[in-house]
C-alpha cells in the first residue's frame, strides 16, 4: 500500500472520528437546551422555532447526516487500504509457489555439481566453523567475498537448530535461494512497478471528459443564484462526484489487478532467477539482483524528494542502507544499478546533481579498472579486441533483439508479451504527450484568469455551517487526492509542473534500450567495443539477462495502464460529444443548470462508468492469459531445471566427472580414515573438493579457483613445490601447513565439465602419474589406501612428514 493511500485512509478515519465526537457534543447540548426550554415554556410552540434553528445550525439532524456521510466514506477508504495488501500477498504467494514448484528436488541432499557451487558451499561451511567473524574473509586465502547470501544460509541453519531441526548446508543454501527468488525479488518488483503506477495515475481519473462536464456544471456563475436554484444546482456536482469516484475506483482496481500479476510475471522468465542457479550457480550476483528493485525504488523516491525539497534526509538514508545491503550481496551489481538509473538521473535531477552523479560514476569506473589491472595479470589489457578471446556468440541479431522484447519467455506468451510491451509503450508516449500539452494549456489558462469560488451572499451561512464542516472533515477519497494535487500545484505556481509521465516513459524506454544494447553486444557482436561495453558483467549472458525484468516489467505495466486509459477515454469521448453539445444548448439561455442538464451529465457518466469497468475486465483477462500461459509454455525454464537435475545426479556416464557414486564412496572412506583434522591435498577439478561439505573433510583445495597470486595463500607454494620434483622442497612446503598429518588423494583426470576453467593447468602436476610414482619411490608419499576397484590409479597417500 502506498504512503499516499495510507495518508488518505488515516485522514478519512481521523476526520470522521472527530466528526462523531463533535456530533455527540452537539446532541448533548441540544438535549440540555431542549430540557431547559420545555421547563420554562407555557406551550409547545415556544420550542418549535429554536428547535428548527438549532437543526439548521447543526442540530441532531444535521450531525446525523454528517455521520452517515462519514460512515459511507469509511467503507471505500477501508477497501482502498486493504486491497493493495491483499493483492500483494496473493501475488507474492503465487510467485513463491511457482518457484517452489520449479525447484529441483534432487539438490536437497546432494550438491549442485558445477563450477561455482563448491565455493558457495564452502563459504557457508566456513561460517559454521569459525562464526560470523569469517564473513569478511571467506576465501581460503582469507580475502573478501560478498557474504550476504552465505550469512543468510548460516542464519537458516542456526534458527533451525533452535527448534531442534538439523539443517544441512545444501538445504540452507536452497531455502535461502527460494526466499530470495520467490519472495524478495517478486516483492521488490511489485514495489518498483507500484511506484511507477502511482506516479502515472496520480491525480488522474480515467474519464477526463466526464470531469470536464462536472466542472462545467458547477461554474461560479451558476452558484450566484437564489437559494432555491442553489439547492437544485448542488445536485449536479453531487451526482458528478459519485460517478467521479466510481471512475477513480476503476483506476484503483486496475492498478491493483496489474500489481497482482507483477510478482507472477517477475518469476515467469528464465532471465531471473532460474538462469543464475543453472549458470555456476551465480548465487551472490543473483541474490544482489533480487534485492536491486528495492534500491532502485528507494533511489527514485529520493529523486522525488529532491524535486519536492522535502523528506530528502529520510530517503537519502533509506537509499544508502539499501545500497550498502546490495553491495554486501555483490558489489558488481552497482553496474546494473548505474546502467538502469542513468536515464532517470539525466531526466529528473538538477544539473549539478547530474554532474556529481556522473563524476561519481567515472571515479567508480576508474577504481574498477585499477582493481582489474592489479588483480588479474594479463598481457592483453591494451588490446580490447583480444579480451574474452574464448567467447563465442550464441544468438544472431534478431534472436537477441526478440529475446529482449519477450523478456526471455517462450512461444505464445513471448509473442503476447512483446505485443503488449510495444503497444503499451506507444500508448504511454501518446498519453504522456497529450497530458503534457493539456497541462501546458491549463497552466496558460490559469495564468490568464484565476477563478476562486466564494460563498454566495444569498446563501444562509448559518444553515450551511454544519454541512460545510462535515464536507471538510469527511472528503471522499477522490476529492482528497484532488485537494492534495491542488495544494502541490499552488506551491509550484511560479513554474510549470513537471510532466512526470513523459519523463518516466522516456527514462524507462531508454533504460530498456541500454540493457538491450549490452545484451546484444554480449550474445551477438564481437570486437573491441562489445568487449568494453559488456566487460563489467564478464561478458556473461546470464548476468546480463537478469537486467531485462527490471526494465521490461515496469514498462509493461504502465503501458497496459496507458492502453486501458486510451480505450476508456475513446469510449468516454464518444458519449461526451453529443451530451456536451446538448448541455451547452440547454445552458445558453440561462446560467443556471437545470435538472435536465444534471440528468444529461449523469447519463454521460453512467456510460463512462460502464466503459471503465469493461476496459478493466478486458485488461484483467489479457494479463491473466499472459501470466497463466507463461507457466504452461516454458521450455526454457524446464531446460534449466533439467540441467540442474543432471548436474546433481550421481549416475554419470563419465567416471571422471566431478561427482559419481564411486567418488562419493571413495570420499566417505577417505574421510573416515584421515579424520576431519588432517589436511588432504588433491586436484580439486576431479571432484575431491566436495568432501569438505559432504563429509566435513579438511581439503586444502575446497574450491576450484585456488588463486596463486595472493601471498597469504598456500596454494601456489604447494603447487610449485609438487611440480618441482624435489622431495625436500615438497616436504618443506607441505609439512608445516598444519600440526595434523597431510595426505594426498588421486581420483583420476579432471572432469570434462570443468574444462572451461581458465586456470585448470595449474593442477596438472596433481594427476601426473609419473611424478607421483617418483615421490612414492623416494618415500615422499606413502600409499595408505588403494581404491583401484573404483577407478584406475585411485589411491590415498600420506606425506612422509615426521609427526
Amino acid at each position: 500500500m502506498t504512503s499516499e493511500q495510507i495518508t488518505n485512509t488515516g485522514s478519512v478515519s481521523g476526520d470522521c472520528g472527530s466528526a462523531q465526537a463533535r456530533a455527540r457534543t452537539h446532541v448533548q447540548a441540544y438535549v440540555q437546551t431542549q430540557a431547559r426550554q420545555n421547563g420554562s415554556a407555557k406551550d409547545g410552540s415556544a420550542t418549535n422555532g429554536p428547535a428548527r434553528n438549532d437543526s439548521a445550525k447543526g442540530g441532531p439532524s444535521g450531525q446525523k447526516h454528517g455521520l452517515q456521510r462519514c460512515h459511507a466514506m469509511l467503507r471505500p477508504a477501508s477497501r482502498h487500504a486493504l486491497l493493495p495488501w491483499l493483492t500483494s500477498i496473493i501475488g507474492v504467494a503465487s510467485a513463491l509457489c511457482l518457484v517452489i514448484a520449479w525447484f529441483p528436488s534432487t539438490v536437497w541432499n546432494t550438491p549442485i555439481v558445477s563450477s561455482d557451487a563448491p565455493a558457495h558451499y564452502y563459504f557457508i561451511h566456513r561460517l559454521l566453523d569459525e562464526g560470523l567473524g569469517a564473513a569478511l574473509h571467506l576465501w581460503p586465502h582469507d580475502s573478501f567475498y560478498p557474504p550476504l547470501f552465505h550469512i543468510c544460509a548460516y542464519l537458516v541453519i542456526k534458527i533451525a537448530a533452535l527448534f531442534g531441526v538439523q539443517c544441512s548446508i545444501y538445504a540452507a543454501f536452497n531455502i535461502t535461494w527460494i526466499i530470495a527468488s520467490g519472495v524478495i525479488f517478486p516483492a521488490g518488483m511489485l514495489v518498483l512497478c507500484r511506484y511507477f503506477l502511482q506516479r502515472w495515475n496520480r491525480g488522474n481519473p480515467i474519464s477526463n471528459p466526464i470531469s470536464r462536464i462536472s466542472q462545467a456544471s458547477s461554474t461560479p456563475e451558476s452558484s450566484s443564484v437564489s437559494e432555491s436554484s442553489n439547492i437544485s444546482n448542488q445536485q449536479v456536482p453531487s451526482a458528478g462526484n459519485r460517478q467521479y469516484d466510481a471512475a477513480s475506483d476503476a483506476t484503483f482496481v486496475l492498478r491493483n489487478l496489474i500489481g497482482l500479476f507483477v510478482p507472477v510475471l517477475a518469476v515467469s522468465s528464465v532471465c531471473h532467477p532460474y538462469g543464475l542457479l543453472n549458470a555456476g550457480p551465480l548465487i551472490a550476483f543473483g541474490f544482489a539482483t533480487s534485492l536491486l528493485p528495492f534500491l532502485i525504488a528507494a533511489t527514485l523516491r529520493l529523486f522525488d524528494a529532491i524535486a519536492a525539497r522535502e523528506h530528502i534526509a529520510k530517503w537519502l538514508a533509506i537509499t544508502a542502507v539499501a545500497g550498502v545491503v546490495c553491495l554486501v550481496a555483490h558489489p558488481r551489481i552497482a553496474f546494473t544499478y548505474a546502467l538502469i538509473l542513468v536515464p532517470f538521473i539525466v531526466l529528473r535531477l538538477p544539473w549539478k546533481l547530474i554532474l556529481g552523479a556522473f563524476i561519481a560514476m567515472c571515479v567508480g569506473a576508474v577504481a574498477f579498472v585499477a582493481l582489474m589491472l592489479t588483480s588479474f595479470k594479463s598481457d592483453r589489457w591494451a588490446n580490447p579486441d583480444s579480451w574474452f578471446h574464448s567467447h563465442q556468440p550464441s544468438k544472431n541479431l534478431w534472436e537477441s533483439i526478440s529475446f529482449c522484447l519477450t523478456d526471455g519467455l517462450d512461444g505464445f506468451p513471448a509473442i503476447l508479451f512483446a505485443l503488449l510491451l510495444i503497444a503499451g509503450t506507444a500508448a504511454a508516449f501518446v498519453c504522456a504527450s497529450r497530458r503534457a500539452a493539456a497541462r501546458a494549456s491549463d497552466s496558460f489558462s490559469s495564468a490568464a484568469s484565476t477563478v476562486v469560488p466564494v460563498a454566495s451572499a444569498d446563501v444562509d451561512v448559518d444553515a450551511s455551517t454544519s454541512d460545510i464542516a462535515v464536507s471538510v472533515s469527511c472528503p471522499p477519497p477522490a476529492s482528497h487526492s484532488n485537494a492534495t494535487d491542488a495544494a502541490s500545484a499552488s506551491s509550484e505556481s511560479s513554474r510549470l509542473r513537471r510532466n512526470d509521465r513523459l519523463r518516466d516513459v522516456i527514462a524507462l524506454t531508454a533504460a530498456f534500450l541500454l540493457v538491450a544494447l549490452v545484451y546484444v553486444c554480449t550474445v551477438t557482436l564481437v570486437g573491441a567495443l562489445p568487449n568494453i561495453i559488456s566487460a563489467p558483467w564478464y561478458r556473461d549472458e546470464n548476468r546480463i539477462m537478469t537486467m531485462l525484468p527490471l526494465v521490461t516489467l515496469p514498462l509493461l505495466v504502465i503501458g497496459i495502464n496507458a492502453l486501458a486509459e486510451c480505450v476508456s477515454a475513446c469510449a468516454a469521448s464518444a458519449s461526451f460529444a453529443p451530451s456536451a453539445s446538448s448541455f451547452s444548448t440547454k445552458n445558453s439561455a440561462s446560467s443556471v443548470p437545470s435538472l435536465s442538464s444534471a440528468s444529461a451529465v449523469s447519463s454521460v457518466k453512467n456510460a463512462s462508468f460502464a466503459s471503465n469497468w469493461i476496459v478493466l475486465i478486458a485488461v484483467f483477462l489479457v494479463i491473466a492469459i499472459l501470466a497463466v500461459s507463461a507457466q504452461i509454455v516454458c521450455p526454457s525454464r524446464s531446460a534449466a531445471r533439467d540441467t540442474i537435475i543432471a548436474h546433481s545426479s550421481l549416475n554419470q556416464s563419465d567416471p571422471n566427472e566431478q561427482l559419481t557414486e564411486q567418488k562419493i564412496a571413495v570420499l566417505r572412506k577417505v574421510t573416515k580414515r584421515t579424520g576431519t583434522q588432517a589436511t588432504i591435498i588433491s586436484d580439486p577439478l576431479n571432484g575431491s573438493m566436495y568432501a569438505e561439505t559432504l563429509f566435513n573433510a579438511n581439503m586444502l583445495y575446497p574450491i576450484i579457483n585456488a588463486r596463486t597470486d595472493v601471498p597469504s595463500a598456500p596454494f601456489g607454494k604447494v603447487e610449485t613445490a609438487f611440480a618441482s620434483g624435489d622431495a625436500q622442497q615438497v616436504l618443506g612446503t607441505v609439512c608445516p601447513l598444519t600440526d595434523a598429518p597431510e595426505y594426498f588423494l588421486t581420483m583420476g583426470d579432471q572432469a570434462q565439465s570443468l574444462q572451461s576453467f581458465p586456470y585448470r593447468a595449474q593442477y596438472d602436476s596433481f594427476h601426473n602419474e609419473e611424478l607421483i610414482d617418483t615421490y612414492v619411490d623416494g618415500g615422499t608419499l606413502v600409499k595408505v589406501a588403494d581404491y583401484s576397484q573404483y577407478g584406475q590409479g585411485w589411491a590415498l597417500y600420506r606425506f612422509g612428514c615426521t609427526d
